[in-house]
């Protein structure tokens, strides 16, 4: 293992289909922010009081989210070359994969928030 990591982080490799991960995360609760206000205002005629669905669909995007770029932070940070990494080797791909995941993480989580905002401003559907 390395640097403490436990056993399935140190197994998990960076790919294209991890790199959609965070955008995905954003994506889809932008989509559920959107559909849970339209049926907040149309049944309620409000949003709710404590909205938990509401909070428990940001938590869990921001969850899958800071996962995606923990994993990638710790992957983009193996000890080797130093940067540029441009060389056409296994692990200056998975680095540059890595960053490019943690820097898609750091705009997906800024994304989830930003979305997230007009609920904790705007109490009603006007």
């Amino acid at each position: 293992m390395k640097r403490g990591l436990p056993g399935w982080a140190t197994r998990l490799r960076v790919t294209l289909w991890t790199l959609i991960v965070p955008p995905t995360s954003w994506a889809a609760h932008f989509l559920f922010s959107y559909l849970w206000a339209a049926v907040s205002c149309a049944k309620v005629g409000a949003f709710a009081t404590v909205p938990w669905l509401f909070v428990a669909g940001t938590v869990v995007a921001l969850a899958v989210i800071l996962t995606s770029g923990w994993i990638a932070w710790t992957q983009s940070n193996m000890p080797g070359d130093e940067p540029p990494h441009e060389d056409s080797t296994d692990i200056d791909r998975l680095r540059f994969l890595a960053k490019s995941t943690l820097l898609l993480a750091g705009l997906s989580f800024i994304g989830v928030i930003f979305t997230a905002l007009p609920v904790v401003f705007i109490g009603d559907c006007r």
